[in-house]
């Protein structure tokens, strides 16, 4: 019988071309999509004020924590894929994986999320998009033409990527702009129109209103690692890689923050409670215009489409990576051979997110919740295989080594883990951010896929530098075998 060598599946290399400004875009637009439109208002509801700035600033610590993990990871091992040839390395294959499949989880969740945004932004803006029904899906009714902008632009965002990352990193870098030039509208705004009085209570909820929005920390700052999702695209210092993650997470903390003061100084709580888009009707009370609001909302489709774009292009690097080290099939690990992009997983991502927006509004909340999880499984996972590698290999070359060669690094990722650890126990039954039965059936589903491909690969191999190479020795092996 002959035999069939499992090889990486493209021997052609990715184009680096991504400079400085081009990666922080991409990290800082990715963790900014839609959430700071809508759930804006139920955070101040949640927690007041105060409340919900202290619990913005903790979800922002827990994240600069992990991105300091990240960031020694990054500059040390710059490969595509990021978690993925972190885990292979420290933990070995199988951790990998669950490691890589957790994210890419996540990121597909939220390509899928801003899909279904994307219309629902868009029936604001124009109230008579709902034409002509198809069919209701949880109790939400599914219009063609509602459900045609999230998937036209589907097609125009995967096309983009396809295109190349020079040219998806330029349109990120336009609607970024667009995005810096809200946030600094939003403090004029607060300023000119705002009162102190319409933040009170400055506090409310007691530790529940605290943890409701700690609670989606994960969604909205998932990002930040597609930054080592592109490593093999950066043409800049492996050191500055490892910065721009931090710095990318502590933009997206501080823009978080803005929002959720200059919201709270346009109406009280109980208005904002009442709006259908609290931030975007507080623009418009800040600068007495209904049109600001809509300028707002503008803001908000950018939002979306950078991390549309940010975590499109980040799950394919990474399921590039997985297809290249035999995880995934090969099929996933296909190079266009003149734009050097991974096209065969942007299309499969790109077309989840053309069928999403089918599946009606109901479909926000259960992608939001149901890839919350799995991103702070994979976030836990790099946390511990930081001090894994600080404790297995301390003469690896770290172009930044993250609090030196003391125990103040150890000290930082064992901070992440403990943070990572009371970040997922929220999840769980009896805690106050215990999934539905919908969002733990997509999670479920998930996972379920992920295990069969988990199970074929080959064990007893061993984590280190070379796991990858050593991995698709042990499937050759056991097709020969075969």
């Amino acid at each position: 019988m002959e035999r069939k060598t499992v090889e990486k599946p493209e021997d052609a290399s990715l184009l680096k071309v991504l400079g400085n400004w081009d990666v922080l875009a991409l990290g800082f637009g990715a963790m900014i999509g839609f959430g700071w439109v809508v759930l804006t208002g139920d955070w101040i509801g949640s927690a007041g004020t105060l409340g919900a700035v202290l619990a913005m600033t903790a979800g922002g610590v827990i994240m600069a924590m992990v991105g300091l993990t990240y960031a020694e990871l990054t500059a040390a091992i710059p490969k595509a894929g990021g978690e993925h040839n972190f885990l292979l390395r420290g933990m070995g294959p199988r951790w990998s994986f669950i490691g890589s499949w957790g994210i890419v989880g996540g990121y597909v969740t939220i390509v899928a999320f801003e899909a279904v945004a994307l219309p629902r932004t868009a029936l604001y803006l124009f109230p008579d998009l709902n034409q002509v029904r198809l069919w209701e899906v949880a109790g939400s009714e599914v219009y063609l033409t509602w459900a045609l902008v999230g998937a036209i632009a589907a097609v125009i965002i995967t096309t983009i990527n396809i295109l190349g990352v020079k040219l998806a990193s330029a349109a990120q870098t336009f609607v970024v702009l667009l995005l810096l030039i809200i946030a600094l509208m939003l403090v004029v705004g607060s300023f000119t129109g705002g009162s102190t009085d319409d933040m009170q209570p400055l506090f409310t909820g007691g530790a529940a209103g605290f943890f409701a929005v700690l609670v989606v920390v994960p969604f909205l700052f998932v990002g930040f690692d597609v930054i080592p999702q592109s490593a093999e695209e950066v043409n800049v210092p492996a050191r500055q890689v490892g910065r721009l993650v931090v710095i990318a997470v502590i933009l997206a903390t501080i823009f978080y923050l803005i929002t959720i003061v200059t919201t709270a100084s346009a109406m009280p709580p109980g208005e904002l409670a009442e709006m259908d888009i609290a931030t975007a009707d507080a623009f418009g009370v800040l600068f007495g215009n209904d049109f600001m609001a809509k300028v707002l909302i503008a803001g908000g489709i950018a939002g979306i489409l950078t991390s549309w774009n940010s975590l499109l292009l980040g799950a394919s690097r990474l399921m590039y990576s997985m297809a290249r080290s035999g995880m995934l099939p090969a099929w996933f690990g296909k190079l266009h051979p003149r734009f050097r992009t991974p096209i065969n997983a942007l299309l499969f991502i790109g077309g989840l997110s053309f069928l999403a927006p089918f599946l009606g509004e109901a479909m926000l909340g259960w992608l939001v919740d149901s890839g919350s999880p799995s991103i702070v499984i994979t976030y836990l996972l790099v946390s511990i295989v930081f001090l894994i590698l600080r404790r297995r290999e301390p003469q690896m070359d770290r172009p930044l080594r993250v609090g030196g060669r003391g125990k103040a690094g150890l000290a930082i990722g064992g901070a992440a883990v403990v943070l990572c650890v009371g970040l997922l126990s929220l999840y769980l039954p009896g805690m106050p951010a215990f999934l539905d039965p919908q969002p733990w059936i997509l999670f479920g589903a998930w996972w379920l896929l992920g295990a069969y491909f988990l199970f074929r690969i080959p064990t007893g191999i061993e984590p280190g530098e070379d796991a990858e190479h050593r991995l698709l020795e042990a499937i050759n092996r056991r097709a020969d075998e075969r």
